[in-house]
């Protein structure tokens, strides 16, 4: 028997034994919309949670840090060159300001 005849025989060898241990999984009823539906009713309320309580602060904590980090270079550059760059805090306060307040509509927007 040549190589290929041998792979070709074990992969069917596995083929034939996933189809014999696999089962078919269907939505109750065959409502595949409401099996989605339902899930998403389930776990909305711990996704917002989650969301607000930790993913929220961890990006105000990283854009706090880049803001007054930024800030204290523009001032250093200010120090050195005598003209003081405010775009970039600007962009990072905006940003700041964004994520901050973030929580109390961004639930409405996505209806949840």
């Amino acid at each position: 028997m040549t190589k290929h005849k041998k792979i070709a025989l074990a992969l069917l060898l596995v083929l034939m034994v996933t189809m014999l241990f696999s089962t078919t999984a269907f939505a109750a009823g065959g409502d595949v919309a409401g099996a989605i539906e339902g899930t998403w009713n389930d776990a909305s309320g711990q996704i917002k949670t989650v969301v607000n309580k930790v993913v929220f602060p961890a990006i105000d904590l990283i854009l706090a840090v880049f803001f007054f980090a930024k800030l204290g270079m523009a001032y250093f550059d200010y120090r050195k060159h005598g003209q003081f760059e405010w775009s970039a805090p600007a962009i990072l306060f905006a940003c700041l300001v964004f994520t901050l307040t973030a929580p109390t509509y961004i639930w409405t927007i996505l209806g949840m």
